[in-house]
Order: C-alpha cells, then structure tokens, then sequence
C-alpha cells in the first residue's frame, strides 16, 4: 500500500511554485489554456520541464502518469515531492558543475608551432598556464 496520497494537479503546481520553476509561454507568447508549462534548469545543464494538465472532469493523476511525471518530468522521488508541497523543503538539485576555462585555439597554435611543445605537454594546460608559457616566449625567447 502507498503511503503517499493521491497527488492532484494542486499538488503537482505548488511543487513547481514552492521550487522556483519558471512558467513558460508558448510560441505566440501566450501563457496556455489547457496546460501550464514549467521549466527548471538544473546546475548540470539539464533543463527539466512538466506540464500541469487542466481537464474539468478530473483533479488528480492516475498511478502510471503520476510515476512518469515524478521520474521524468520532475526527477525526484515522491518522498522529495510531498516534503516540497507539504513542508517546503527543496530537493538536492546539486551545484553547479565548475569547469574550467579551455584553451583558446589561437594559443594552442602558438604553443605547438611557434614554441613547438609537445602536444600531450599542452594538453594539460590551463588557460592561465597557457597564457603564461606565451608570455614568457615573447618576452624571453624561451
């Protein structure tokens, strides 16, 4: 037996209010009639979006859209859910994904045919790393 209830679409719009998603308008600029579209950009680069479907006849999802709409569309477990609608707690969404600045082409050129280093040598490098080698070639020679 679940130990969750039923989650409406109530439910499912005050997750995504309650976590910063952003709602969306559609191609002519118009927010929708029948379903409100949210997105999420996480920290890894993924963008997660769901929509809030609005029929008259119904409130809540059935089992098997509820599951897609948890694993899929919204990534969390349904505990993460009910602990963001009921208590206000956010899911772990990470940090962002610190990477570090790539060597412009232009000084890769410089260091394999102007300094001749050894490709897997300037492979390694960091941009600071890079910029530094060229400075010290043009005002030393080396």
């Amino acid at each position: 037996m679940n130990q969750w209830p039923t989650a409406t679409r109530a439910d499912h719009q005050k997750f995504c209010e309650t976590e910063n998603w952003m709602r969306i308008k559609d191609a002519q600029g118009r927010t929708g009639t029948h379903h409100l579209t949210y997105e999420l950009p996480l920290p890894d680069g993924r963008v997660l979006r769901t929509r809030i479907s609005h029929p008259p006849d119904r409130t809540d999802y059935g089992k098997r859209l509820w599951s897609h709409i948890l694993k899929d569309q919204l990534d969390v477990i349904e505990a993460e859910f009910w602990a963001c609608v009921h208590d206000g707690a956010t899911p772990d969404r990470g940090s962002p994904v610190k990477t570090e600045e790539s060597v412009p082409a232009q000084l890769v050129h410089i260091l394999l045919n102007d300094i001749r280093l050894p490709e897997a040598e300037v492979a390694k490098m960091s941009k600071q790393d890079a910029i530094d080698r060229v400075n010290l070639y043009w005002t030393e020679g080396e």
